[in-house]
């Protein structure tokens, strides 16, 4: 449509209502735009009903009501889709201003309701009235239109898109109304906001509300420009910065010193070459070397560049530390800071001595030391360095669950570095250190990665030689490190990772090792560390056994040592205060500072009993003793299983119930106590969740013994695995459940023959204070341990009192 001849606004009158106040006028809806009353407003026409109803207006010399559309909108009627408060507009002079776009100038005049809608021809026609404004206090008035007026002045000097004119011009304004509805057409409102001002009819509440939006929009425009000027201050100073180096570095030309930057490159240069690092290490440094000398100095990849330099340069790369090779001097120190572990020590020899033969040769083995808590596995690698004169380093891998501790993070990242392996080979600065990789079991993963698998690479003599961390990307050789592994249990450890593994098993320590490793080691040192050194204490004998025994449940010395330093806090403080103290301890002075025993006895089974057997089990402190006891009451031939037991400890339970009614005639028992008895097997100490196959004898011992009402004999304890057929089956843990049972002073032991191999780790003071029998088949247990059978089972008079009491009832009856 071209644009008419401009139309004089005045020559446009209100529309006139009718009696009741209502009038009719062309409807122009408005997605997002608000006019307000007496303000010239560009509206843009994109339908051909808004175009339509424009024209229209225009033609007639009449006004038009103009509305927003509502955000949600309703499929129901057109009133229910805008806005029922809008503006009734004068038309101007309309532009074209794309194919289907045109530009309507219109002026506002009042603020009106929509009452009704109703379609005409090709545009929309609204029956509304004019809203009056509520009448308000002329002071209030004035004192809310200043304080908008002093808000605004203050908004607009964050605003340059407002000319000064405009300012000018709404400062002059004295009608409030007219006031709030010019600053509400200029300030950048959304929508709904300048809707909710359009609506208020009272003007004080009109002024409150845009004080409120415009002190909102102040704040932001403060908080920007806070923002703004900090961020030119910083580009000041960095400018300033680089503009003084750049005045520095064309002074030191002119006086001969040269560029610093440039020196520092050709430090760098000789750095690197100085290193004599290999061949793919050289050529990455000096490709790093190229990059930085045409990055800028301070521009943030510079810095990433800088710090990967000094990590390559700092590794040893060549830098070997001498090695004693000397067996006496390795046998000394071994046995001055450790007191048994034959077999381990052993083990460190040996391979001392084929380094010394072997030399370059000889790959270096990855030790895993496996055992209970306490029994010197970390303190044993440290004695290793000690006796090859290596420095000693080590990492704990407990909860370690990202692959990225192991192999590093790649440079992409910020604050990126090096895996901790390589971490610690930097402090070491030499390539071939002893490497202690503490809880190795204790690994997990997640989606970060698995730590275990990156240590494949690592642990690994044939790979490890061009180990590559994400960080470097360049192989680095590890074949000279001499790793060792400690764990408490192989089973956490996957399979691939095993097999890279040389596992030593440490064994606990007996009691006669505990009481000479507190003489040796332990309260000498809790002496020195308590101040007591010189006041001649010592502990009998019978003291330290009391300690271990009734204080401490461990295979190794951990918990000794705390109860020995608390020994010696107590002396101490008696020797501080002036006051008498013991130069000897004895059992009874341990319970007086100690309080009363710990552990007791009361669960080991001391008297001969139906149904009730001592079993062996292994635990991670050590082996323990586990009592079965199994009852029978009548019932309908259930068996009933507590004490918290595991899949495989029930499947021997029910194992051990088949081979006894397999062989009922043999323990002449009657088949009909299978079917009226229910069978109770329970494990002592519920809380504790148990399970393992080794307790099979002992359930099928228990449940003879209860069926056939034979004794048990407690002076027994034993372990086996037990097949249908009665055979017995190899366990594991041997002698620690051997030292357990010495230690609760029972006598006989019942083992797996195929054990017998076993016997060769268990100290020679334990194998004499105990009587071993090894057995094949389930008959010769039961040989040893159950008594004679009763002349009468309790349980067959029983039965024979119930049918004389049922044959009696039924003679009366008679």
């Amino acid at each position: 449509m071209a644009a008419d001849a401009t139309l004089d606004f005045d020559r446009i009158n209100n529309a006139e209502a009718r009696a009741d106040g209502v009038f009719e006028l062309p409807l122009l809806p408005l997605n997002a735009q608000v006019l307000f009353p007496s303000v010239l407003s560009l509206i843009p026409l994109t339908t051909a009903a808004q175009i339509k109803a424009a024209a229209f207006a225009r033609e007639q010399a009449t006004t038009l009501i103009a509305c927003k559309i509502r955000s949600e909108k309703s499929a129901q009627s057109l009133i229910d889709e805008i806005h029922a408060v809008g503006t009734e507009i004068a038309p101007g002079k309309t532009t074209e201003i794309a194919d289907d776009c045109v530009q309507l100038l219109a002026q506002g005049r009042r603020r009106v309701r929509i009452l009704e809608v109703r379609q005409r021809g090709a545009y929309p026609i609204a029956r509304a009235c004019a809203m009056a404004e509520e009448a308000v206090e002329p002071q209030t008035l004035e004192s809310l239109s200043t304080a908008l007026k002093e808000l605004f002045k203050h908004s607009s000097q964050y605003n340059e898109a407002v000319p000064e004119s405009i300012v000018k011009h709404i400062l002059s304004l004295e009608d409030p109304g007219q006031l709030c509805d010019s600053l509400a057409s200029i300030l950048p409102l959304a929508p709904e906001d300048s809707q909710q001002l359009l609506e208020l009819e009272d003007v004080a509440k009109r002024l409150e509300l845009l004080a409120v939006l415009l002190t909102s929009d102040l704040r932001d425009n403060e908080i920007h420009d806070e923002v703004h000027a900090r961020l030119q201050d910083e580009i000041a100073a960095n400018q300033r910065e680089m503009y003084l180096r750049e005045q520095m570095r064309v002074i030191q030309q002119e006086l001969g010193d040269g560029d610093i930057f440039q020196q520092e490159m050709r430090e760098l240069s000789e750095r690197i070459r100085a290193a004599n690092l290999p061949g793919e290490a050289q050529e990455k440094a000096m490709k790093e070397v190229s990059r930085l000398s045409v990055v800028p100095p301070m521009s943030p990849e510079s810095g990433v560049i800088h710090t990967y330099l000094d990590r390559l340069l700092t590794l040893p790369w060549n830098v070997l530390s001498e090695e004693n090779l000397d067996l006496k001097n390795a046998e000394d120190i071994l046995e001055r800071a450790h007191y048994g572990l034959s077999k381990v020590k052993a083990r460190i020899i040996e391979h001392i001595a084929v380094r010394k033969l072997a030399k370059e040769k000889m790959k270096n083995p990855i030790l895993c030391f496996v055992g209970p808590p306490g029994v010197g596995k970390t303190s044993l690698g440290k004695s290793i360095s000690d006796a090859l004169g290596c420095k000693f380093l080590r990492i704990s891998l407990g909860g370690v669950r990202d692959e990225a501790e192991i192999r590093g993070h790649r440079r992409t990242y910020i604050g990126s570095m090096p895996g901790r392996i390589l971490q610690q080979m930097e402090r070491a600065e030499t390539v071939n250190p002893v490497f202690i990789l503490d809880e190795i079991d204790k690994m997990s993963s997640d989606f970060r990665g698995d730590p275990a698998a990156a240590l494949l690479e690592v642990l690994d003599p044939e790979q490890n030689v061009n180990f590559v961390d994400h960080y470097l990307e360049v192989p680095y050789d590890l074949s000279k490190v001499t790793f060792i592994t400690t764990a408490n249990d192989l089973y956490s450890i996957p399979e691939a990772l095993e097999d890279r593994l040389e596992v030593i098993e440490f064994k606990g320590y007996s009691e006669e090792e505990k009481i000479e490793i507190a003489r040796r080691f332990l309260i000498p040192k809790q002496l020195e560390a308590n101040g007591i050194a010189d006041a001649g204490i010592r502990f009998s004998k019978a003291a330290l056994q009391h300690i271990i025994r009734h204080y401490t449940y461990e295979s190794g010395v951990r918990n000794l040592e705390r109860e020995i330093a608390r020994m010696c806090r107590r002396i101490a403080r008696q020797v501080a205060s002036d006051r008498g103290f013991p130069k000897r301890i004895t059992p009874a002075i341990i319970e007086k500072h100690l309080g009363p025993p710990q552990m007791l006895d009361s669960k080991v089974n001391r008297n001969d009993a139906i149904g009730i057997v001592s079993g062996l089990v292994w635990t991670p402190n050590g082996g323990e003793i586990q009592t079965v006891e199994v009852s029978l009451v009548p019932g309908k031939g259930n068996l009933m299983l507590t004490g918290q037991l595991g899949d495989v400890l029930q499947e021997s339970a029910h194992i051990a119930l088949s081979y006894l009614r397999a062989r009922a005639n043999e323990f002449d028992l009657p088949a009909d106590d299978f079917e009226n008895y229910d069978l109770h097997v329970h494990m002592p100490e519920g809380a504790v969740p148990k399970d393992g196959p080794s307790a099979g004898i002992t359930l099928a011992t228990a449940l003879i013994s209860a069926f056939t009402e034979r004794q048990a004999s407690a002076a027994y304890a034993m372990t086996g695995e037990i097949t249908l057929r009665g055979h017995i089956l190899p366990v594991g843990g041997v002698v620690e459940k051997i030292l357990a049972a010495r230690r609760r002073s029972i006598p006989h032991i019942i083992l797996p023959k195929d054990n017998q191999k076993d016997l060769h780790d268990l100290p020679k003071t334990a194998r004499r204070d105990v009587v071993i029998t090894f057995v094949e088949d389930m008959n010769e247990v039961l040989e040893l341990v159950l008594g004679e059978p009763p002349v009468v089972r309790s349980r067959d008079i029983e039965v024979e009192k119930r049918k004389a009491t049922e044959d009696a009832s039924d003679t009366n009856e008679d």
